[in-house]
């Protein structure tokens, strides 16, 4: 029987590769080189199946010209590259990678939070610059991590993971905010409250974005926002570029509106804003609070697993639009 035909639109481990050459026929962008759209729909067209990552955009578009196409398995628990309404008139089943992630953007999250309360990066600049020739009662003085107001917006698992670190091994008071809010047992478990917005705005030391992107969530953190919160504040965000307003941001760390920031993703990204990129009190990374070797693996073995299992008869393990199944 012939095989399936499937891309996989990025580099991933070769041993994850090898496994998917066992049921699929594959092809591979194991020299990761960037696609514009029409080279992902050139080498899409023929296929039945895609591995992707948050850099791929399967729209109507790329679905009109992929005919073949059935399902989209992205390596990512976001899953902001998919036009999922789309997908689903077209019978194309969309899947993701969460869970296997969560504990360790937690991990990163808080790391991320602590670089930027701290000013590990700035000092870190400032001694490599040569510049350090005396110390000083006031020489990269932060804030506080342990005892201060943690807020979490978006109080998904990835929230809840950081809550947990805030309130268990820092003492910290934990407060969010959520589309909906948590049942008691589990906010007893995270040890924290519910609040609204706007509460969550003035009240956070550290303000931490864990929620996913959507046309509702685009700009949630802007100028009116960032106005609202403490000059001593500062915020992380960990969930995807577009929730935070980058104009309005830079604005607010360069007139000191906010004491710092800490940034995993950006709008336009891999592009960052080059107000951001002069500015001495933000931590910049790129986009890697999922990136550890464990992790990664377990990420692209799931975005595998949801293929095996669709080509072989069986359910996906992690479906988004179920409802693309009874569309072809």
């Amino acid at each position: 029987m012939t095989k399936p035909k499937i891309l996989v639109a990025r580099a991933v481990f070769p041993e994850v590769i090898a496994r998917l050459e066992q049921y699929f026929e594959v092809e591979s962008n194991q020299l990761d080189e960037t696609w514009s759209k029409a080279q992902l729909m050139a080498q899409l067209k023929d296929k039945q199946g895609a591995f992707t990552t948050g850099s791929d955009r399967i729209d109507g578009e790329v679905l009109a010209a992929c005919p073949s196409l059935k399902i989209c398995a992205n390596m990512a628990v976001g899953y902001n590259n998919f036009d999922i309404d789309a997908m689903t008139a077209a019978g194309v089943l969309a899947t993701n990678a969460p869970d296997v992630l969560t504990e360790t953007t937690a991990d990163f999250g808080f790391a991320l939070l602590m670089a930027t309360a701290r000013r590990l990066t700035e000092s870190e600049h400032f001694l490599r610059a040569g510049k350090w020739s005396k110390w000083s009662y006031d020489m990269f003085a932060g804030s506080d991590i342990h005892g201060a107001t943690l807020g979490i917006l978006g109080m998904g698992r990835i929230g809840q993971g950081i809550a947990r670190r805030g309130a268990l091994g820092f003492g910290m008071k934990v407060i969010y905010h959520n589309r909906s809010r948590l049942d008691a047992a589990l906010e007893a478990e995270c040890k924290a409250s519910y609040v609204s917005k706007e509460d969550l705005l003035k009240s956070a030391d550290h303000l931490v974005l864990v929620l996913p992107y959507s046309a509702q969530s685009h700009h949630a953190i802007g100028a009116a926002e960032l106005a609202q919160m403490k000059p001593t504040a500062t915020l992380v965000n960990i969930a995807r570029g577009g929730i935070v307003d980058d104009v309005a941001l830079a604005a607010a760390l360069r007139s000191k509106r906010i004491a710092a920031a800490g940034l995993d993703v950006f709008e336009g990204e891999p592009v960052v804003h080059p107000d951001l990129l002069s500015l001495s009190n933000v931590v910049l990374t790129p986009h890697i609070a999922s990136a550890t070797i464990p992790t990664r693996l377990a990420m692209a073995n799931l975005a595998a697993d949801n293929l095996i299992a669709f080509f072989t008869g069986k359910v996906p393990p992690t479906p988004i639009n179920p409802a693309a199944l009874a569309t072809k």
